[in-house]
């Protein structure tokens, strides 16, 4: 595990093609089933809140959302799992949330993996709650699907 950045300043920039080599590296580290180049580009095509969390070079996370008439909804939020458990999601939710109430969102949305409880862990924390659940929405192993838990949070 990589130690803490903490001396170098850390700042968010927007998600560019010019990123999509780092982004899609960290992607395929930190996920079976991760989100295509192709993915990132029609997001950042279609305007989405597409931001990258930098320390210096570094590139410690992202987060990806597509605003809708008073809601956002998240997703793809990851960070590189050598700087997992430092915060950085936590740092991300809040600049989300911060932007989505900027933008007249009452709502924030998300689905999470039903057995990714430390990122459900991380959203319970931030005041996401669940509020239902989408049988068979992801990908898994061996060709089967896994259920995505749904939650919210009230801007």
């Amino acid at each position: 595990m990589n130690a803490l950045v903490h001396t170098t300043h850390v700042q968010f920039e927007p998600m560019s093609a010019a990123w999509l080599d780092a982004v899609m590296a960290v992607e395929t580290r930190a996920y079976d089933h991760p989100w295509t180049r192709g993915n990132f580009l029609d997001s950042i095509r279609a305007g989405y809140q597409a931001q990258l969390l930098l320390a210096g070079p570094v590139l410690l996370g992202y987060f990806v959302a597509m605003k809708g008439v008073d809601e956002v909804h998240l997703l793809n939020i990851t960070v590189d799992p050598g700087y997992q458990g430092q915060g950085w999601s936590r740092l991300m939710l809040e600049a989300l949330a911060i932007w989505s109430r900027d933008q007249g969102a009452q709502w924030l949305w998300l689905e999470v993996r039903e057995s990714n409880a430390r990122a459900q862990h991380v959203y319970q924390q931030g005041g996401f709650r669940r509020v239902g659940l989408r049988k068979g929405y992801y990908p898994a192993r061996e060709g089967l699907r896994e259920d995505a838990i749904v939650m919210s949070l009230k801007l």
